[in-house]
């Protein structure tokens, strides 16, 4: 199937404007468009057939459907993302939702999570959607325990349990070549050392680990290279190796007990080199995002589609994210606005809680 960007060279003038007028009468009605309501206010003269036949190629492109056998079409998942990315002009914030929104500017709630509460609460109203607030993360907070959960090949999930009983969840990219049974082995090893440490803390002694593995392959390799016995590919960087020439002049059986002790160190060295990288990603954050039915896995709701936008402290480092869980014909041009001034406003209201 074509992507975004080769679908719209692919459409004509045409073509392009029946396709917007169907997803946005779909966007604000719900209902199939049959091609006599798009002739009415049409820019240009075209018969009822006409705009059949251009509705039966956009058919064909995978962008509408038709529910029953001769009724209007529908946008599909796929049309609807075309839309959003390629057609979709975004509208201001409306005085009455900024009014809404704003008005958690007076809330009393003393805590973070309270104030969060009230966002969440107006941005719901606002919307007609389902709100998800996530708040800050616990960036110097002890840990209890860490998880990862492989959501696919290039998509997983850390699951953070702190002292205090909050829980996170944090989308990353994971290392290439990472399985399940790898991102298990990860968790057992840090929360083998977690307890009473912060995800910092947990990272630094990693990184001093590493520092400390490395010093020690290279002095029992040290007699081996000066000797000819061994030579270094790669040094310094992370694809390293030591390469033996040769069993045979291995005569000493102590000097073949080093090299069976190096390959276990690398081995080690390798595992946490992962598992540094598994906590640096855990930290990344996304920008403004729309997820569309199936696209959004994480929370499995198909017919649905997320709206989220991440907020940021004072220092423009992401703490949190707001959203808004609607369904697929959600009115994006007004939403997306809306989520993105709430997430600003969040930001500015969680950084002045945080100076106070």
């Amino acid at each position: 199937m074509s992507n975004g960007s080769s679908l719209l060279t692919e459409m004509t003038d045409r073509s392009r404007e029946v396709f917007r007028r169907v997803v946005e009468s779909y966007l604000a009605t719900g209902e199939p468009v049959g091609s006599r309501t798009l002739t009415r206010g049409f820019p240009e003269q075209v018969s009822a057939a006409t705009i059949r036949n251009v509705m039966q190629d956009l058919e064909y492109l995978g962008l509408l459907d038709s529910p029953h056998v001769s009724a209007g079409r529908v946008p599909t998942q796929q049309g609807l993302r075309l839309f959003v990315d390629g057609f979709l002009e975004m509208g201001h914030v409306d005085a009455s939702d900024r009014q809404k929104i704003d008005a958690t500017l007076q809330t009393n709630e003393p805590g973070v999570g309270g104030l969060l509460d009230e966002i969440g609460a107006a941005l719901s109203a606002v919307t007609h959607g389902a709100s998800i607030v996530l708040a800050p993360k616990h960036e110097s907070a002890p840990i209890r325990h860490i998880e990862f959960v492989s959501l696919g090949p290039d998509r997983a999930l850390v699951v953070l349990v702190f002292a205090d009983g909050q829980v996170e969840n944090r989308l990353f990219r994971p290392p290439p070549g990472q399985t399940p049974s790898s991102m298990r082995e990860a968790a057992n090893f840090l929360n083998a050392m977690a307890e009473g440490r912060s995800l910092p803390d947990l990272l630094r002694r990693i990184r001093a680990e590493i520092t400390a593995r490395r010093q020690e392959i290279d002095q029992l390799a040290r007699d081996l290279v000066e000797s000819g016995l061994a030579v270094w590919e790669n040094a310094g960087q992370s694809s390293e190796r030591l390469i033996v020439r040769g069993r045979a002049n291995l005569l000493a059986s102590e000097t073949e007990g080093d090299v069976d002790r190096i390959r276990s160190l690398f081995d080690d060295l390798e595992r946490k080199r992962d598992i540094a990288e598994f906590l640096e990603l855990a930290d990344e954050g996304e920008g403004v995002r729309i997820f569309i039915g199936s696209e959004n896995k994480l929370f499995s709701l198909s017919g649905s589609s997320l709206v989220v936008s991440p907020y940021m402290n004072a220092e423009r480092k992401i703490i949190g994210a707001v959203g808004v869980i609607g369904p697929t014909r959600l009115n994006y041009g007004r939403v997306v606005p809306i989520v993105d001034y709430t997430a600003q406003l969040v930001g500015r209201l969680v950084s002045d809680r945080g100076r106070g």
